[in-house]
């Protein structure tokens, strides 16, 4: 069950630049927070040459390591995104909006260097069952 409620209806604010929420109300018990998961497969090689691939491997990583502590995607109220280049940010955008469920987290998007190879990393927090 989701415990995320857009409280952002009500907000005064400007448009939103992508698919996230500007305020997100949760109820919470536990806390599962994941370390920032990068484009890798199990042996640790990066995969993925575009943005789109190597944020679709990175979301799936996230998915993976959220189920680890007792969470899913649907309990997640915060993310950061780290990119190389900003540029990708809305083709990085539309893969992660067909991936989230409703209402999106909160979430932030950084600029910045990342390991080589790596075009995108994310990291997640959920609060799973709560009511």
């Amino acid at each position: 069950m989701s415990n995320r409620i857009s409280a952002s209806a009500n907000a005064v604010q400007h448009k939103t630049a992508g698919p996230y929420s500007p305020v997100l109300r949760i109820s919470a018990g536990d806390i599962v927070v994941i370390s920032g998961q990068a484009p890798v497969n199990l042996d640790g090689k990066v995969i993925g040459e575009t943005i789109e691939e190597q944020a679709l491997l990175t979301l799936e990583n996230c998915k993976a390591q959220l189920l680890t502590g007792g969470a899913t995607l649907a309990d997640v109220f915060k993310v950061n995104v780290y990119l190389t280049d900003l540029a990708e940010w809305p083709r990085f955008n539309a893969v992660y909006s067909q991936f989230m469920p409703r209402p999106f987290p909160a979430r932030t998007a950084i600029g910045c260097a990342l390991l080589d190879g790596f075009k995108v990393e994310i990291e997640m927090w959920a609060a799973p069952g709560a009511e």
